[in-house]
């Protein structure tokens, strides 16, 4: 039975209680948005949807090598936006400043192993966010879009020494994720 998978960076607590700080400040306006649970949070590299079980010691395999040699690294999270952009937002999310160049590295070489492997290419440019909120409905949601538009929000930063395969199962709750994988960077 195939499970949904997903390759991201985990982020510490002090940045997701930073997160959950903001997110409480825009629950105030009362929008239709579904608010990521703070412990869910993370840096996505590469979403790769449902998967075979037997496939992921050769995915493991793979991110492995292609990450091979890159040192561990600081990411400084912080800034606001939305996707696709503010006049129809989808998605609410947290930036990342300083390490964004070596994020967006290691998700073209972790692209091009898995690619290899038979997993189709992302279409869209990578972008290294961690989503907040989804839109349910565009029902109040422009002073969430005004609020994050005028907000100088910084949740700090952190090293980056792993990455993480990750497993999805999709509750009526949300999403609740497992580490299946660990593969360690260069300390």
């Amino acid at each position: 039975m195939p499970i949904r998978t997903f390759i991201a960076v985990d982020v510490p607590d002090v940045i997701r209680d930073g997160i959950a700080r903001l997110q409480s400040d825009m629950k105030r306006y009362r929008a239709d948005v579904k608010w990521v649970r703070p412990e869910s949070i993370h840096i996505t590299l590469k979403f790769l949807g449902d998967v075979q079980v037997d496939r992921i010691d050769g995915m493991a395999q793979a991110i492995k090598e292609s990450v091979e040699g890159v040192d561990s690294f600081p990411v400084s999270v912080g800034g606001t936006g939305m996707f696709p952009g503010a006049r129809r937002p989808r998605v609410f999310w947290v930036g990342v400043k300083e390490g964004a160049g070596v994020l967006s590295d290691l998700a073209l070489r972790i692209e091009t192993a898995l690619n290899k492997l038979g997993f189709e290419k992302e279409k869209r440019k990578y972008s290294a966010h961690l989503t907040i909120g989804r839109v349910r409905t565009p029902k109040g949601i422009q002073p969430v879009v005004e609020a994050m538009r005028s907000t100088t929000f910084e949740a700090g930063v952190f090293e980056v020494d792993e990455i993480v395969l990750m497993k999805s199962d999709l509750k009526p709750t949300g999403a609740v994720y497992t580490a299946l994988r660990t593969v360690k960077l260069r300390g």
